[in-house]
């Protein structure tokens, strides 16, 4: 741990690379861990693009379920950590891979979301966008699949599906940062979901030192140069401490 505060300490570009585990102490789930979303739902059957346009009442009634833990998740201590860490100047950017909107709640401005976000939607015909609770206020009263006020058109959750692209100008940007960037944090994730996996190798080929903190720690193609097995709320706010 002391390696990874000492590279902390001597970078001035830093940035984020954040996954589900950073969210667990959120009350989030990992979905794919035991007692996850996945463990109850088929994502082959309510989790896919092509699925949710022939019926999106299994993704909505899904995600009356994802909208309860999501709502009233708080930021934790990883979170806030790496807030912290942007009003030092010292953090570039936070790319992750999560739809919950901890990091904004936390405080960090330079935020892209790969997967989307779970508290925008938009209608699929009229393209009328809804930010913030009310359509998944909507939902938990039994509004499933809920509908566009202005044209009736069935509405999407922005949060990316399987088989559904992920937003370009995300992409860009995400890969901005990586070539930007002389350390990388990467945080809560296995490196296990493409396209979005390969950025750290991006950040390295750059000339960025990587550091991975993740519970199982597993160091894919042997990117990072620092492993840390441990909980993100607990290791974070320790290794950006100055």
């Amino acid at each position: 741990m002391e390696q990874a505060r000492r590279l902390v300490r001597s970078s001035q570009r830093i940035s984020a690379f954040t996954g589900s585990g950073i969210s667990v102490d959120s009350g989030i789930p990992d979905f794919r861990s035991e007692g996850g979303l996945w463990k109850r739902y088929d994502p082959l059957e309510y989790a896919t693009y092509e699925g949710f346009l022939q019926d999106p009442t299994k993704f909505w009634t899904m995600g009356r379920e994802i909208a309860e833990v999501i709502l009233k998740a708080k930021p934790n201590e990883a979170h806030l950590a790496l807030a912290r860490l942007e009003e030092s100047g010292r953090l570039v950017g936070v790319i992750t891979l999560n739809i919950d909107n901890l990091h904004q709640k936390a405080g960090s401005r330079s935020v892209v979301e790969l997967h989307g976000s779970y508290l925008r939607a938009f209608c699929l015909d009229c393209g009328m966008e809804y930010i913030g609770d009310a359509v998944h206020r909507r939902v938990a009263q039994g509004d499933i699949p809920p509908r566009c006020e202005k044209c009736r058109g069935v509405l999407k959750s922005e949060a990316v599906l399987f088989g559904e692209p992920l937003p370009e100008k995300a992409m860009e940007r995400a890969i901005a940062i990586c070539r930007n960037t002389d350390l990388m944090l990467v945080v809560g994730t296995s490196l296990q979901v493409y396209p979005a996996a390969f950025l750290p190798q991006v950040a390295k080929n750059s000339g960025a030192k990587i550091v991975l903190i993740d519970l199982e720690g597993a160091n894919k193609d042997n990117v990072a140069d620092v492993v840390i097995r441990g909980r993100a709320a607990q290791v974070l706010p320790l290794i950006t401490q100055f």
